[in-house]
């Protein structure tokens, strides 16, 4: 449940993603903060595709914000589990491996060639504070 070196070594998802993630992080940060503060899930996921998502809801991508090349949707662990994209014997493996989520977020990239978890920082401004 890391991120490869599959990704680092292909540029074109760490920069399409890096290029979109700084347009919307903010909205990825909030919904992260509602899945947790709801009780939804402690372990909020958004998966992230170019076509159409199939997992989680839709909350933003090219058709609602210019410039945008990934959709963006928001869901958690337990669905990914329901949905056996993560095993119920590895569960115990993905938690421990979650990152903060005030300070990642944990995107499910699925493209042709690429499907897996992928950690993000939240920018921070000069001073190390979270930027809103």
């Amino acid at each position: 449940m890391e991120n490869t070196p599959e990704l680092n070594s292909q540029g074109k998802y760490l920069g399409t993603i890096t290029k979109d993630f700084i347009k919307v992080y903010s909205v990825l940060q909030e919904a992260s903060y509602q899945v947790r503060k709801r009780n939804f899930s402690k372990y909020p996921i958004f998966p992230v595709s170019k076509t159409s998502l199939s997992i989680g809801q839709h909350l933003v991508g090219p058709d609602q914000k210019e410039f945008l090349e990934w959709n963006y949707g928001v869901s958690f662990a337990e669905e990914f589990l329901q949905k056996e994209l993560i095993l119920a014997d590895r569960f115990e493996e993905f938690k421990k491996s979650y990152k903060n989520p005030d300070e990642f977020c944990c995107l499910f990239v699925i493209d042709d060639e690429f499907v897996n978890f992928v950690y993000i920082p939240y920018p921070l401004d000069e001073d190390g504070n979270e930027i809103l």
